[in-house]
């Protein structure tokens, strides 16, 4: 990924990084692409799908594709060998998702600074599914797992200001984190 992969999606107009996060115990990766906007990401399509495949071979599985809208993108300070992300996959009624992003920057993001090892964090967004995505980055798997009562009572306080639902939160290994995203607080 970071020696074929990376440097083919760097020379397509628009590219600005990739990311791969891994979960090995269950198996399961997560590599995202960002786009310096919709229509470059949509106009990289066919040039992109190789790359998709490749990537899909090379972990020996099938890709699933998903576009998120980068909403909120904060970091503290840049990743290390060894960082680990927590991710955590929310719904709500699309008509709220305005208000999600606001109560995020206000009440999520100031709270997930406070967590040991924070570096940091972004939220990607679905406006016509209603779906989010929060990626918070942490130096360590060691400091990831002493905050995790501390992330999930953040969680839990966070859906039921805000009234959405949390479908899933995961766990992962930061192995690529090469994405040149302005911040976006």
């Amino acid at each position: 990924m970071r020696d074929e992969v990376l440097p083919a999606l760097e020379k397509i107009p628009g590219c600005v990084g990739m990311s791969l996060m891994v979960d090995r115990v269950f198996g399961r990766c997560i590599a995202t692409s960002a786009w310096e906007s919709g229509a470059a990401m949509h106009d990289s399509a066919m040039r992109v799908q190789p790359r998709r495949d490749q990537a899909a071979m090379i972990f020996g599985g099938v890709a699933q594709v998903a576009e998120w809208e980068i909403a909120v993108m904060h970091r503290e300070h840049r990743s290390t060998d060894g960082a680990c992300v927590r991710a955590t996959w929310i719904k709500t009624d699309p008509t709220r998702l305005a208000m999600t992003i606001d109560s995020y920057l206000d009440y999520v993001l100031p709270g997930m600074e406070q967590l040991e090892g924070f570096c940091s964090a972004s939220l990607l967004v679905n406006r016509s599914s209603g779906r989010a995505v929060s990626c918070g980055t942490f130096d360590s798997a060691d400091v990831m797992r002493r905050n995790r009562e501390q992330s999930a009572a953040l969680g839990v306080d966070a859906a039921r200001k805000v009234g959405v639902e949390a479908i899933d939160v995961r766990e992962f290994d930061l192995a690529l984190a090469h994405l040149r995203v302005p911040e976006l607080v």
